[in-house]
């Protein structure tokens, strides 16, 4: 059995993570969604936050095959626990490649992971956690750029802060 992981931030999961991770699902036995948590980031929601957005954006549409994780350590680390011998990585028009190779060639080293890189599908390719911040925290619609589950959150998070800071 082949194992992938799809790491990342979701921070907070969009509708082209969800892209890639249902496009992953139908080509590996089983795909972990591996939530990274990287300490030198102050994400917008915690990690905990971000592994039951995705879970309840997945159950919506039916994913036995797809365990949702998250880890603070590296993500080769992470493949060689559970026997994962693939990392799955979304690829958008706007420099990821060369981005993500530098990252492909070392996971490789230290797991023996190979990467595989799945193209954005071009009607979500624009979309990114950061471009969904920022259209949320200035009021604009961010229904269908992430799960339906993500918006209530999105809208507490941004109270929160609106509250916090005057």
């Amino acid at each position: 059995m082949t194992i992938a992981v799809c790491p990342g931030s979701y921070d907070p999961v969009t509708a082209g993570h969800l892209d890639v991770i249902e496009r992953s699902s139908r080509l590996f036995e089983a795909v972990h969604v591996l939530v990274a948590v990287n300490a030198a980031k102050t994400p917008m929601f915690s990690a905990q936050d971000r592994v039951q957005a995705i879970r309840r954006a997945l159950d919506e549409d039916g994913y036995p095959q797809v365990q949702v994780a998250s880890t603070t350590g590296l993500v080769t680390d992470y493949c060689t626990q559970v026997g994962a011998t693939v990392i799955v990585k979304g690829l958008r028009q706007n420099g990821d490649y060369e981005a993500e190779l530098g990252m492909a060639l070392v996971n490789r080293k230290l797991a023996q992971a190979e990467t595989l890189f799945i193209p954005a599908d071009p009607v979500l390719e624009h979309i990114s956690s950061s471009i969904v911040k920022d259209v949320a925290r200035h009021g604009g619609d961010v229904r269908g750029m992430v799960p339906d589950c993500v918006i209530p959150m999105l809208a507490d998070v941004l109270h929160k802060e609106r509250v916090n800071h005057g």
